[in-house]
């Protein structure tokens, strides 16, 4: 195992870290999405037990709450420091090279995602705080509104969601930040393979495609959450 000292000090251990960093963000991202899918459906009964069945877990929630909050920040300073350390190893930027068709480097999607991947850290962070904010500490207020489950009563987080969602200017907030993610993880996907070592010519094209149909259905499960809450649309899944 190499200590934490050592791996920072150097650019192959801070990618590393980074990228395990990231895996443990996509996977949490992903389970969140799929239990925030009972949000499509007109009865919040499936999604409060959801709620209430993550709450039961007391203490370990919020240990790994934290646990989350820290690998979140670390993953965005080891992208700082990365990006230091190249500015400072090439303090001179590379010339364009022009091909037939277009410079080297033009404005693709890949290569606007990658070369914004701190940006879209940083939005995403501040969405984080606005996001625990309305749905975890907002729900602990006295006058959460409450919901009963098998005769015990729960705070009514359907609810609480669907009321944020009437308003347009978190609808697009919403919607905008999980662009950010979409965007984030386009790149983050496949640089995480390859930061692991496990990515060779062959297997180039089908990761980077796994991570753009990835990144896209898991920001599409997001962002029309609060649009089909607004426009009031009936559940998809009752």
């Amino acid at each position: 195992m190499i200590p934490l000292t050592k791996a920072l000090s150097s650019s192959v251990g801070k990618k590393l870290l980074m990228a395990l960093t990231g895996v443990g963000l996509i996977l949490f991202i992903l389970l969140h999405v799929l239990g925030n899918l009972s949000l499509y459906k007109a009865d919040g009964t499936t999604f409060n037990l959801y709620a209430a069945g993550m709450e039961s877990f007391g203490v370990l929630l919020t240990i790994a709450e934290v646990g989350l909050a820290t690998v979140f920040i670390v993953h965005i300073v080891l992208a700082v420091m990365l990006k230091l350390d190249h500015k400072a190893a090439r303090p001179i930027g590379y010339k364009k090279l022009k091909t037939k068709g277009r410079p080297v480097g033009a404005s693709t999607p890949s290569n606007i995602s990658s070369r914004n991947m701190i940006i879209t850290g940083v939005v995403l962070l501040a969405f984080l705080i606005l996001h625990i904010w309305q749905f975890r500490i907002g729900k602990m207020a006295t006058d959460a509104p409450r919901a009963e489950i098998n005769g015990v009563s729960v705070v009514d987080l359907h609810h609480i969601v669907h009321t944020v969602f009437t308003d347009p200017l978190y609808v697009a907030i919403y919607v905008g930040a999980m662009l950010f993610l979409g965007f984030h993880m386009r790149h983050g996907f496949w640089s995480a393979f390859q930061s692991l070592g496990a990515m060779n010519a062959r297997l180039t094209k089908p990761v980077y495609a796994l991570g753009v149909a990835f990144a896209i259905l898991v920001a599409a499960g997001f962002l029309f959450i609060p649009i089909w809450i607004y426009f009031d649309i009936p559940g998809m899944l009752s």
